[in-house]
């Protein structure tokens, strides 16, 4: 700002000295030329005088080498002159100033020489003898006298271009240091110039504007953080170039990139065809669902087009979903499906065709019994399957939370060992039971379901006159239940798997052992409905112990 205001400054001082020296000399000029006017009027009043009196001879005594003097006849010519030869000049009636006397007494005229740069002043004056005396006298013009005086001129130009500067950076100064002083946060604080005020104010209702503007946008950009950090789904924002401009770190997380550099290319973060073609779609204003896979895990993308005044794409906006667990819950339930079709098929088959037999009549009276204690057994399998397929859908879909109450785990422990004595001595397998008086608070269907399937399968799959012991002990401000018993065990690659729906370990024996194969899954969705922990250790041959920390 000083520059610019430095800049003008010094042209207008220095054109203003410049046109202030050109007027000057202008006035100078005219006051000289009225003066020799002057002066050259009272000149001839004298020289008049003097001829009139003594003639030709007053002319030829007087010194007067700065102004020329000519003494002309009535017709014209020229009886003096003291700077030329009378006899050789011509006749001078024609003159202006000679034919204006000899009609009013004087005459004047200004003649200007182009190629000397001169103006020569002519006076005459009408004398009574009916002669004329003319005086003349030259000088320069302005031009002239310019070029004449140029050494002057360059000094003054250089003094007035020394005076312009000096002048203007002061004047520079002084006229910008308030304005630069003026704090722009607070600009109606500042001690500026008057003129300013109304826009001083405005700059400050402008930094109110702004500065809510910006809040505002801080507040959004915090909420946008907010959301797209503590998102589960990957957000990654594009350009049109496929640049990444904005992401969030679960985007990082899902597809395995410690980091990622914004404004860099897309493809960084997967290369995959997928993910290519949806980020396609959508960069030409299309939205786009795929299904990705990266590092055994299945993604969900999808890509939405950015657009600018609802036309121009201007962007893409990419959301990354990962439905491994919904996939896996997916084929879960379609297994689940088909287990539950086959294992409600195969008592029914059996139903079915032991009925059929009964009613074509082709089974002997004495067989009658056998055949119906046969579709007996079926039914109640096919009953207890269903029982517990329901209660397993209940404790997959139900929540449970608000149906909790205080209860106490060590009479429903005693209730369980008293239903299943019987099937223990069937067996030869004797219960060993260490209980303490526990309370926790859950639900008493589903803990006594608990119970009931560890204390089932512990006899199911224990040897004959085996052992089952049933532990329930307080332990580190926490509840333990145990169920240990003395059978067939289970391999350590399969012990991860016999919570899941209708797995056997000796499917070989799973007809003669009985039961659904949903045991040990009602087990692990009762114990995920009171948050308990639910461990197992077994050793092939040697028994198996499952233990439930509340």
């Amino acid at each position: 700002m000083i520059k610019k205001t430095f800049r003008s400054m010094f042209i207008l001082i220095f054109c203003m000295v410049l046109v202030c020296v050109g007027l000057i000399m202008g006035v100078l000029y005219n006051y000289f030329e009225k003066q020799y006017s002057t002066e050259l009027v009272n000149e001839a009043t004298y020289v008049g005088q003097g001829v009139e009196l003594n003639g030709k001879e007053y002319l030829e005594n007087l010194n007067k080498k700065n102004i020329r003097i000519t003494w002309i006849d009535s017709d014209g010519t020229v009886l003096f002159d003291n700077q030329a030869d009378a006899s050789k000049m011509e006749n001078h009636a024609d003159r202006v100033e000679v034919q204006e006397a000899m009609q009013k007494e004087s005459g004047s005229s200004i003649r200007y020489s182009s190629t000397l740069s001169e103006k020569t002043m002519y006076y005459a004056l009408h004398l009574s003898d009916d002669t004329v005396v003319r005086l003349a006298n030259t000088y320069r013009s302005p031009l002239s006298i310019t070029l004449g005086m140029l050494q002057p001129i360059v000094a003054i130009i250089v003094i007035a271009l020394a005076f312009s500067g000096w002048m203007s950076y002061r004047l520079s100064k002084r006229i910008v240091k308030p304005i630069n002083e003026i704090d722009l946060e607070h600009p109606e604080d500042a001690k500026a110039y008057d003129e300013l005020s109304p826009f001083l104010h405005r700059i400050e209702q402008q930094n109110r504007q702004i500065h809510k503007q910006i809040q505002e946008l801080k507040r959004q950009q915090t909420e946008f953080s907010a959301i797209t950090e503590n998102m589960s789904e990957g957000f990654v924002v594009v350009d049109t170039k496929q640049n990444v401009l904005s992401y969030n770190s679960s985007a990082l997380k899902l597809l395995g990139i410690p980091s990622v550099k914004e404004n860099k290319n897309v493809l960084q973060l997967n290369r995959s065809e997928s993910f290519q073609e949806a980020l396609h779609l959508a960069l030409k204003g299309e939205h786009a669902q795929r299904m990705m896979m990266h590092n055994n895990r299945s993604y969900q993308l999808f890509a939405n087009p950015v657009f600018q005044d609802d036309v121009v794409v201007s962007g893409a906006v990419l959301v990354i979903m990962d439905v491994t667990e919904k996939e896996q819950r997916d084929a879960l339930r379609r297994e689940f499906t088909a287990n539950v079709s086959h294992e409600l098929k195969t008592p029914l088959t059996s139903i079915s065709g032991t009925a059929e037999i009964m009613t074509q009549g082709l089974v002997k009276a004495e067989d009658i019994p056998h055949f119906a204690e046969n579709i007996y057994k079926e039914a109640q399998r096919l009953i207890t399957l269903v029982g517990d397929i329901i209660n397993l859908s209940k404790l997959e879909e139900t929540d449970f939370e608000q149906q909790k109450e205080l209860v106490d785990l060590s009479e429903i422990v005693e209730e369980v060992v008293e239903t299943l004595h019987d099937e223990a001595q069937k067996k030869k397998i004797s219960f060993l039971v260490q209980t303490e008086r526990c309370q926790i608070l859950g639900i008493p269907s589903i803990l006594n379901e608990i119970v009931y399937n560890l204390c089932d399968n512990a006899i199911k799959y224990n040897k004959e006159n085996g052992e089952v012991t049933v532990k329930l002990l307080k332990k580190d401000k926490r509840v333990e239940l145990s169920v240990k018993d003395t059978g067939i065990g289970i391999p350590y690659e399969e012990q991860q798997r016999v919570f899941e729906r209708f797995y056997r370990v000796d499917k070989s024996h799973s007809k003669e052992i009985g039961g659904t194969g949903l045991g040990l899954s009602i087990v692990k969705h009762g114990v995920m409905c009171h948050n308990a922990e639910l461990k197992l250790e077994s050793e092939p041959g040697e028994g198996s112990c499952f233990k439930v920390l509340f």
